[in-house]
């Protein structure tokens, strides 16, 4: 599972759209259904529900949603504490 692959999949949860989903994620709409479909295989089985203007959760999506979002809010987690460390770091005055 990777980093990108995460934040594909946290993206089609909130939009359910496979289209808006790649635009929120700046890449293109095959480029994410790529993604979503290597994650199913690697994770067993269909995340969603593709009908023609319907996507949904499967139980498997829903399952595994909660964990994905935890893991796709780790990175920024660390990215903003990295940020206060250097800002601490520049206005602390030095003694």
């Amino acid at each position: 599972m990777e980093l990108h692959q995460v934040r594909y999949y946290v993206a089609l949860c909130k939009a359910l759209n496979f289209t808006r989903a790649a635009e929120a994620c700046n890449v293109t709409q095959p480029a994410l259904t790529r993604a979503i479909q290597r994650l199913e295989e690697e994770l067993g089985g269909p995340l969603f529900q593709r009908e023609r203007n319907l996507t949904q959760l499967t139980e498997l999506g829903r399952r595994d949603g909660a964990a994905a979002h935890e893991q796709d809010a780790a990175p920024r987690q660390v990215e903003e504490q990295r940020k206060k460390c250097l800002h601490q770091r520049l206005t602390s005055s030095p003694e």
